[in-house]
C-alpha cells in the first residue's frame, strides 16, 4: 500500500497561550499521520501528547 499526503491541523500549548498549527505529512493512514505529528511536534516543541490536540486530519 503506498503513502498518502495528510494535511494535520491543531493547536499546541505554547509560552503565550496556544499555538495553531498546520503541517502536511506522507503516512499509510490517518493514525500513522496522527503518530508522526506527535512525534515531530514534540521534538521540535519539546511537547508532551497532552500539550498536543490534534483538531483535523484531512487526506489529500
Amino acid at each position: 500500500m503506498g503513502m498518502s499526503q495528510f494535511t494535520v491541523s491543531g493547536r499546541f500549548k505554547s509560552r503565550d497561550g496556544f499555538a495553531e498549527f498546520e503541517t502536511t505529512i506522507d503516512a499509510e493512514n490517518e493514525n500513522v499521520a496522527r503518530e508522526h505529528t506527535y512525534t515531530q511536534l514534540g521534538s521540535q516543541h519539546g511537547l508532551k501528547r497532552s500539550e498536543i490536540e490534534l483538531e483535523e486530519v484531512a487526506q489529500q
